[in-house]
């Protein structure tokens, strides 16, 4: 299993990128656009092809026909929402949980440019899905394109990533569905709890 990112989905992108700077010691680079989407981001490697997205939404786009993904439009604060797994093969990965029980919504494709003029595409399936509150990662495929964590400002590391859910049977049966491996606990309220290393130490991200 390759993490290939933590989504941190924020109400103002230029204010999440600030305040990670402050506590983990790295600015975030500019990633794009999601054109028709409504939102863009900000990226900071954590691992060769592992890294932290900062989403949020892109005011000089329209506002998009549909609500925007990660549940950006109701939020009142960041916070880590999901995270996603590399997969080479979505289509039988789709097939498989399908047959046993968990459904990961349509494939789709998206793109977006670097400010650089690189465009990115990628396979993924759908991050609407929000399986177990977010708990249960989407698969993406980038293709041919670079990978963005390349790109991204880096300096961090990501060491561990754990999960906390009141149905704890429920997700580990959908993890184990999926051969997705990730430390889950019982808890009160749903959780994504990330334990980043650089310049300021270990700091935990949720």
């Amino acid at each position: 299993m390759l993490i290939d990112h933590l989504v941190y989905a924020t109400p103002d992108v230029e204010h999440s990128i600030t305040e990670l700077e402050t506590r983990l010691g790295i600015r975030a680079s500019l990633g794009g656009q999601h054109i028709g989407k409504g939102t863009r981001n900000a990226l900071l490697a954590l691992g060769p092809r592992t890294y932290l997205e900062i989403v949020g939404p892109d005011h000089t786009q329209p506002t998009p026909a549909s609500p925007r993904w990660f549940g950006i439009d109701t939020l009142t604060a960041p916070r880590l929402v999901t995270w996603a797994v590399y997969s080479p093969a979505l289509t039988q990965l789709c097939k498989v949980a399908t047959r046993d029980g968990v459904y990961l919504g349509e494939l789709g494709a998206g793109k977006r440019t670097r400010p650089d003029g690189v465009q990115l595409s990628w396979e993924y399936t759908d991050p609407r899905a929000m399986l177990a509150d977010g708990l249960v990662p989407f698969f993406i495929d980038w293709g041919e394109s670079p990978h963005p964590a390349a790109q991204a400002e880096r300096g961090l590391t990501l060491v561990e990533l754990r999960a906390e859910h009141p149905s704890l049977d429920i997700v580990v049966r959908m993890l184990d569905v999926l051969k997705v491996v990730i430390p889950v606990t019982k808890a009160s309220t749903s959780a994504l709890c990330a334990i980043i290393a650089g310049p300021n130490g270990r700091i935990a991200l949720r």
